[in-house]
């Protein structure tokens, strides 16, 4: 599988997700969350969102080789997964039996993986000859 077809099935698959993911938000937690869990829940969703939009526009550069690419598809996917569902289950715990306190600190690094992302491809576009 190529890497542009790999990005955007992935990309389709967080941006299905999301889309789920904040229609639940929206009519299945609006009642059992407090508005700064569902909030935080719906940030979640905003960036998963985002970064699938971005992978998109990565899958779209033909001006990017496929090892750039492939790197950022890696840092937006660790990003999401560690931001995204860091905040979902954090805003979530209460609904839990899990503490998902422990998890706290790993949101600010999937931050920190998702602005790797956007450095690198501004990095790899400064670079362009043209």
């Amino acid at each position: 599988m190529s890497i542009e077809k790999k990005i955007f099935l992935v990309a389709s698959i967080l941006g299905l997700i999301a889309v789920v993911l904040g229609a639940f938000a929206a009519h299945g937690l609006r009642d059992a969350l407090n508005s700064t869990s569902l909030e935080s829940f719906q940030t979640g969703v905003r960036y998963q969102m985002y970064h699938a939009f971005f992978l998109f526009v990565v899958g779209l550069m033909p001006q990017l080789q496929t090892q750039q690419k492939k790197r950022l598809f890696w840092l937006t996917i660790i990003g999401v997964v560690l931001f995204s569902v860091s905040i979902y289950l954090l805003s979530t715990n209460t609904l839990t039996p899990i503490d998902f306190g422990f998890l706290g600190p790993i949101t600010p690094i999937g931050g920190l993986f998702l602005i790797s992302a956007w450095g690198l491809l501004g990095f790899y576009l400064l670079k362009l000859k043209n």
